[in-house]
Protein backbone atom coordinates (compact mmCIF):
# COMPACT_ATOMS: atom_id res chain seq x y z
CA UNK A 1 0.00 0.00 0.00
CA UNK A 2 1.46 3.41 -1.02
CA UNK A 3 1.68 6.48 1.15
CA UNK A 4 -1.00 8.12 -1.00
CA UNK A 5 -3.42 5.20 -0.57
CA UNK A 6 -2.72 5.16 3.16
CA UNK A 7 -3.52 8.87 3.33
CA UNK A 8 -6.67 8.38 1.25
CA UNK A 9 -7.81 5.57 3.50
CA UNK A 10 -7.06 7.67 6.53
CA UNK A 11 -9.17 10.52 5.14
CA UNK A 12 -12.09 8.20 4.45
CA UNK A 13 -11.77 6.72 7.90
CA UNK A 14 -11.74 10.17 9.46
CA UNK A 15 -14.86 11.16 7.51
CA UNK A 16 -16.67 7.98 8.58
CA UNK A 17 -15.70 8.49 12.19
CA UNK A 18 -16.79 12.14 12.13
CA UNK A 19 -20.11 11.18 10.54
CA UNK A 20 -20.66 8.52 13.17
CA UNK A 21 -19.81 10.89 15.99
CA UNK A 22 -22.12 13.51 14.51
CA UNK A 23 -25.00 11.04 14.30
CA UNK A 24 -24.40 9.87 17.86
CA UNK A 25 -24.30 13.44 19.12
CA UNK A 26 -27.50 14.23 17.22
CA UNK A 27 -29.30 11.28 18.80
CA UNK A 28 -28.11 12.10 22.29
CA UNK A 29 -28.95 15.77 22.00
CA UNK A 30 -32.41 14.95 20.65
CA UNK A 31 -33.38 13.24 23.90
CA UNK A 32 -34.02 9.68 25.10
CA UNK A 33 -36.98 9.00 22.81
CA UNK A 34 -34.91 9.57 19.68
CA UNK A 35 -31.80 7.89 21.07
CA UNK A 36 -33.82 4.64 21.16
CA UNK A 37 -35.36 5.05 17.74
CA UNK A 38 -35.96 1.30 17.26
CA UNK A 39 -37.95 0.97 20.48
CA UNK A 40 -41.72 1.19 19.89
CA UNK A 41 -43.91 3.78 21.59
CA UNK A 42 -46.59 2.38 23.87
CA UNK A 43 -49.85 4.33 23.64
CA UNK A 44 -52.05 3.38 26.59
CA UNK A 45 -55.81 3.63 26.15
CA UNK A 46 -57.34 3.50 29.65
CA UNK A 47 -60.64 2.04 28.39
CA UNK A 48 -61.83 -1.12 26.66
CA UNK A 49 -61.38 -1.54 22.89
CA UNK A 50 -64.01 -0.34 20.44
CA UNK A 51 -65.03 3.07 21.77
CA UNK A 52 -64.40 6.41 20.03
CA UNK A 53 -61.29 7.09 22.11
CA UNK A 54 -59.79 3.70 21.23
CA UNK A 55 -60.66 4.04 17.54
CA UNK A 56 -59.07 7.49 17.34
CA UNK A 57 -55.97 6.28 19.19
CA UNK A 58 -55.44 3.49 16.67
CA UNK A 59 -55.97 5.84 13.75
CA UNK A 60 -53.45 8.27 15.25
CA UNK A 61 -50.91 5.51 15.76
CA UNK A 62 -51.20 4.51 12.12
CA UNK A 63 -50.89 8.08 10.82
CA UNK A 64 -47.93 9.06 13.04
CA UNK A 65 -45.79 5.96 12.53
CA UNK A 66 -43.85 7.51 9.63
CA UNK A 67 -42.56 10.22 11.97
CA UNK A 68 -42.34 8.29 15.25
CA UNK A 69 -41.87 4.65 14.28
CA UNK A 70 -43.95 1.78 15.61
CA UNK A 71 -46.73 2.82 18.03
CA UNK A 72 -48.39 -0.02 19.92
CA UNK A 73 -51.86 0.72 21.31
CA UNK A 74 -52.45 -1.02 24.63
CA UNK A 75 -55.87 -1.09 26.31
CA UNK A 76 -55.68 -0.95 30.11
CA UNK A 77 -59.24 -0.49 31.32
CA UNK A 78 -60.24 -0.28 34.96
CA UNK A 79 -61.31 2.09 37.75
CA UNK A 80 -62.99 4.50 35.35
CA UNK A 81 -59.75 5.05 33.41
CA UNK A 82 -57.58 5.56 36.49
CA UNK A 83 -55.65 2.31 36.04
CA UNK A 84 -54.30 3.12 32.58
CA UNK A 85 -53.62 6.75 33.45
CA UNK A 86 -51.62 5.70 36.51
CA UNK A 87 -49.52 3.29 34.43
CA UNK A 88 -48.47 6.17 32.19
CA UNK A 89 -47.84 8.48 35.14
CA UNK A 90 -45.40 5.96 36.64
CA UNK A 91 -43.58 5.18 33.38
CA UNK A 92 -40.08 6.44 32.57
CA UNK A 93 -40.20 9.94 31.03
CA UNK A 94 -38.43 8.89 27.83
CA UNK A 95 -41.21 9.33 25.27
CA UNK A 96 -41.85 5.60 24.89
CA UNK A 97 -44.98 5.51 27.06
CA UNK A 98 -47.86 7.93 26.55
CA UNK A 99 -51.56 7.80 27.39
CA UNK A 100 -54.79 8.94 25.78
CA UNK A 101 -56.25 10.73 28.76
CA UNK A 102 -59.76 12.14 28.83
CA UNK A 103 -62.13 14.48 30.63
CA UNK A 104 -62.83 11.62 33.05
CA UNK A 105 -59.22 10.75 33.93
CA UNK A 106 -57.95 14.33 34.19
CA UNK A 107 -60.91 16.51 35.17
CA UNK A 108 -63.72 14.43 36.73
CA UNK A 109 -62.18 11.42 38.49
CA UNK A 110 -59.87 13.47 40.75
CA UNK A 111 -63.02 14.91 42.37
CA UNK A 112 -65.30 11.90 41.98
CA UNK A 113 -63.12 9.19 43.55
CA UNK A 114 -62.26 9.32 47.23
CA UNK A 115 -58.65 8.57 46.26
CA UNK A 116 -56.80 8.18 42.97
CA UNK A 117 -53.15 7.08 42.58
CA UNK A 118 -51.99 10.06 40.53
CA UNK A 119 -52.20 13.84 40.38
CA UNK A 120 -53.76 14.92 37.04
CA UNK A 121 -51.47 17.97 36.76
CA UNK A 122 -48.27 17.17 38.63
CA UNK A 123 -47.78 13.63 37.29
CA UNK A 124 -48.19 14.28 33.56
CA UNK A 125 -46.71 16.23 30.66
CA UNK A 126 -49.42 17.49 28.27
CA UNK A 127 -48.64 16.75 24.61
CA UNK A 128 -51.74 17.78 22.64
CA UNK A 129 -55.49 17.89 22.88
CA UNK A 130 -56.77 15.36 20.34
CA UNK A 131 -60.53 15.71 19.92
CA UNK A 132 -63.84 16.86 21.34
CA UNK A 133 -67.02 14.80 21.04
CA UNK A 134 -70.17 16.89 21.47
CA UNK A 135 -72.99 15.81 23.76
CA UNK A 136 -76.63 16.52 23.08
CA UNK A 137 -79.73 17.17 25.19
CA UNK A 138 -82.34 14.71 23.93
CA UNK A 139 -85.88 13.93 24.98
CA UNK A 140 -88.06 10.93 24.39
CA UNK A 141 -89.96 12.12 21.29
CA UNK A 142 -93.37 11.05 22.57
CA UNK A 143 -92.81 12.77 25.92
CA UNK A 144 -91.64 15.96 24.21
CA UNK A 145 -94.77 16.05 22.03
CA UNK A 146 -97.08 15.24 24.95
CA UNK A 147 -95.58 17.95 27.17
CA UNK A 148 -95.24 20.53 24.39
CA UNK A 149 -91.46 20.80 24.74
CA UNK A 150 -89.74 21.85 21.52
CA UNK A 151 -86.80 23.86 22.84
CA UNK A 152 -84.56 24.39 25.84
CA UNK A 153 -86.72 27.36 26.82
CA UNK A 154 -89.82 25.11 26.78
CA UNK A 155 -88.02 22.54 28.91
CA UNK A 156 -86.98 25.08 31.55
CA UNK A 157 -90.45 26.63 31.62
CA UNK A 158 -92.11 23.25 32.13
CA UNK A 159 -89.63 22.22 34.83
CA UNK A 160 -90.20 25.45 36.75
CA UNK A 161 -93.98 25.00 36.66
CA UNK A 162 -93.71 21.28 37.51
CA UNK A 163 -90.74 20.83 39.88
CA UNK A 164 -89.64 17.22 40.20
CA UNK A 165 -91.94 15.87 37.48
CA UNK A 166 -89.18 15.52 34.90
CA UNK A 167 -86.43 12.93 35.25
CA UNK A 168 -83.24 12.30 33.33
CA UNK A 169 -81.09 9.23 32.92
CA UNK A 170 -77.33 8.79 32.74
CA UNK A 171 -74.69 6.09 32.50
CA UNK A 172 -74.12 6.26 36.26
CA UNK A 173 -73.31 8.53 39.17
CA UNK A 174 -70.49 10.86 38.20
CA UNK A 175 -70.79 10.12 34.47
CA UNK A 176 -70.60 12.93 31.93
CA UNK A 177 -74.37 12.72 31.42
CA UNK A 178 -75.03 12.97 35.14
CA UNK A 179 -72.76 15.98 35.59
CA UNK A 180 -74.19 17.73 32.53
CA UNK A 181 -77.65 17.33 34.04
CA UNK A 182 -76.54 18.70 37.39
CA UNK A 183 -74.88 21.70 35.72
CA UNK A 184 -78.05 22.33 33.71
CA UNK A 185 -80.22 22.18 36.82
CA UNK A 186 -77.95 24.54 38.75
CA UNK A 187 -77.65 27.15 36.01
CA UNK A 188 -81.33 27.06 35.02
CA UNK A 189 -82.56 26.98 38.60
CA UNK A 190 -84.75 23.89 38.15
CA UNK A 191 -85.09 20.45 39.72
CA UNK A 192 -85.18 17.15 37.83
CA UNK A 193 -84.76 13.67 39.28
CA UNK A 194 -81.58 11.85 38.26
CA UNK A 195 -81.88 8.13 37.47
CA UNK A 196 -78.48 6.42 37.07
CA UNK A 197 -78.03 3.29 34.93
CA UNK A 198 -75.11 0.91 34.58
CA UNK A 199 -73.70 2.44 31.42
CA UNK A 200 -74.60 4.66 28.49
CA UNK A 201 -76.43 1.99 26.46
CA UNK A 202 -78.90 1.05 29.23
CA UNK A 203 -79.54 4.76 29.83
CA UNK A 204 -80.33 5.32 26.18
CA UNK A 205 -82.62 2.27 26.04
CA UNK A 206 -84.48 3.65 29.07
CA UNK A 207 -84.93 6.97 27.27
CA UNK A 208 -86.15 5.41 24.01
CA UNK A 209 -88.63 3.22 25.90
CA UNK A 210 -89.99 6.17 27.87
CA UNK A 211 -88.71 5.16 31.31
CA UNK A 212 -87.02 8.55 31.56
CA UNK A 213 -87.87 11.88 29.93
CA UNK A 214 -84.48 13.14 28.81
CA UNK A 215 -80.74 12.47 28.73
CA UNK A 216 -77.55 14.38 28.09
CA UNK A 217 -76.08 11.86 25.67
CA UNK A 218 -73.13 11.49 23.34
CA UNK A 219 -74.17 12.83 19.93
CA UNK A 220 -72.61 9.90 18.07
CA UNK A 221 -74.55 7.41 20.21
CA UNK A 222 -77.84 9.30 19.99
CA UNK A 223 -77.75 10.27 16.30
CA UNK A 224 -79.41 7.11 14.93
CA UNK A 225 -82.40 7.46 17.27
CA UNK A 226 -82.61 11.19 16.51
CA UNK A 227 -82.75 10.47 12.78
CA UNK A 228 -85.36 7.74 13.26
CA UNK A 229 -87.59 10.12 15.24
CA UNK A 230 -87.45 8.16 18.50
CA UNK A 231 -85.56 11.00 20.20
CA UNK A 232 -85.98 14.75 19.90
CA UNK A 233 -82.73 16.73 19.99
CA UNK A 234 -83.14 20.07 21.77
CA UNK A 235 -79.54 21.37 21.75
CA UNK A 236 -75.89 20.41 21.90
CA UNK A 237 -74.03 20.99 25.16
CA UNK A 238 -70.89 22.56 23.68
CA UNK A 239 -70.17 26.30 23.63
CA UNK A 240 -70.18 26.28 19.81
CA UNK A 241 -72.34 24.41 17.32
CA UNK A 242 -70.93 21.16 16.04
CA UNK A 243 -69.97 20.67 12.40
CA UNK A 244 -71.60 17.22 12.58
CA UNK A 245 -75.08 18.75 12.93
CA UNK A 246 -74.75 22.53 12.54
CA UNK A 247 -78.54 22.99 12.52
CA UNK A 248 -78.65 22.08 16.23
CA UNK A 249 -78.42 25.13 18.50
CA UNK A 250 -76.31 25.11 21.65
CA UNK A 251 -77.78 25.25 25.15
CA UNK A 252 -75.80 28.47 25.59
CA UNK A 253 -77.75 30.07 22.72
CA UNK A 254 -80.96 29.88 24.74
CA UNK A 255 -82.51 33.19 25.88
CA UNK A 256 -80.20 34.99 28.31
CA UNK A 257 -82.92 35.07 30.97
CA UNK A 258 -82.57 31.29 31.38
CA UNK A 259 -79.08 31.68 32.86
CA UNK A 260 -77.46 29.15 30.52
CA UNK A 261 -75.21 31.44 28.46
CA UNK A 262 -72.02 29.87 29.88
CA UNK A 263 -73.13 26.26 29.56
CA UNK A 264 -70.34 24.19 28.01
CA UNK A 265 -69.76 20.48 28.50
CA UNK A 266 -68.19 18.06 26.05
CA UNK A 267 -66.27 14.81 26.04
CA UNK A 268 -62.63 15.45 25.19
CA UNK A 269 -59.47 13.40 25.07
CA UNK A 270 -55.79 14.12 24.56
CA UNK A 271 -52.26 12.76 24.80
CA UNK A 272 -50.10 12.94 27.90
CA UNK A 273 -46.65 11.68 28.79
CA UNK A 274 -45.25 11.13 32.27
CA UNK A 275 -44.07 14.15 34.25
CA UNK A 276 -40.62 15.54 33.42
CA UNK A 277 -40.78 14.49 29.77
CA UNK A 278 -37.92 16.43 28.10
CA UNK A 279 -39.06 19.48 26.18
CA UNK A 280 -37.52 18.33 22.90
CA UNK A 281 -39.19 14.93 23.15
CA UNK A 282 -42.52 16.60 23.95
CA UNK A 283 -42.09 18.86 20.92
CA UNK A 284 -41.33 15.92 18.61
CA UNK A 285 -44.38 14.00 19.79
CA UNK A 286 -46.58 17.09 19.51
CA UNK A 287 -45.43 17.85 15.96
CA UNK A 288 -46.05 14.29 14.75
CA UNK A 289 -49.49 13.94 16.32
CA UNK A 290 -50.65 17.42 15.30
CA UNK A 291 -49.64 16.68 11.72
CA UNK A 292 -51.63 13.43 11.90
CA UNK A 293 -54.67 15.22 13.32
CA UNK A 294 -54.58 17.72 10.47
CA UNK A 295 -54.52 15.02 7.79
CA UNK A 296 -57.65 14.66 5.60
CA UNK A 297 -57.72 10.91 6.31
CA UNK A 298 -57.92 11.32 10.08
CA UNK A 299 -60.42 14.17 9.84
CA UNK A 300 -62.63 11.94 7.71
CA UNK A 301 -62.30 9.06 10.19
CA UNK A 302 -63.21 11.30 13.10
CA UNK A 303 -66.22 12.68 11.25
CA UNK A 304 -67.76 9.20 11.25
CA UNK A 305 -67.54 9.28 15.05
CA UNK A 306 -68.81 12.88 15.19
CA UNK A 307 -65.53 13.77 16.88
CA UNK A 308 -63.90 17.09 16.03
CA UNK A 309 -60.08 17.21 15.83
CA UNK A 310 -58.65 19.75 18.28
CA UNK A 311 -54.84 19.80 17.96
CA UNK A 312 -53.02 22.20 20.28
CA UNK A 313 -49.63 23.11 21.66
CA UNK A 314 -48.55 21.41 24.89
CA UNK A 315 -48.94 24.75 26.69
CA UNK A 316 -52.48 25.29 25.40
CA UNK A 317 -53.46 21.76 26.36
CA UNK A 318 -51.98 22.14 29.84
CA UNK A 319 -53.91 25.36 30.46
CA UNK A 320 -57.11 23.74 29.14
CA UNK A 321 -56.78 20.76 31.51
CA UNK A 322 -56.35 23.07 34.51
CA UNK A 323 -59.50 24.99 33.53
CA UNK A 324 -61.49 21.78 33.08
CA UNK A 325 -60.28 20.40 36.40
CA UNK A 326 -61.46 23.52 38.22
CA UNK A 327 -64.82 23.51 36.39
CA UNK A 328 -65.64 19.91 37.22
CA UNK A 329 -64.56 20.32 40.82
CA UNK A 330 -67.55 22.57 41.37
CA UNK A 331 -69.91 20.42 39.29
CA UNK A 332 -69.01 17.20 41.13
CA UNK A 333 -69.29 18.91 44.50
CA UNK A 334 -72.72 20.34 43.62
CA UNK A 335 -73.90 16.93 42.39
CA UNK A 336 -72.88 15.14 45.57
CA UNK A 337 -71.56 12.22 43.50
CA UNK A 338 -68.81 10.12 45.08
CA UNK A 339 -67.12 6.81 44.24
CA UNK A 340 -64.87 4.73 46.49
Amino acid sequence: MTTTSRLTLSSKTRRMLLAGLGASFSLLSAGPALAQANKPIRLIVPYAPGGPLDIVARSLAERAKDKLGVIVVENKAGAGGNLGADMAAKAAPDGHTIVMGAVATHAINPWLFAKIPYDPIRDFTPITLVARVPNVLVMNAEAAQRLGINSVADLVAYAKKNPGKLNYGSGGNGSAGHLAGEMFKAQAGIFMTHIPYSGGNPAQLALVSGQVDLNFDNLASASANIKSGKLKALAVTTAKRTSAQPELATIAESPAALGLSKFDINTWFGLFGPAKLPADVTAKLNAAFVEALNSPELKSRMATLMAEPAPSTPEQFGAFVKTELAKYGKVVKDSGAKLD
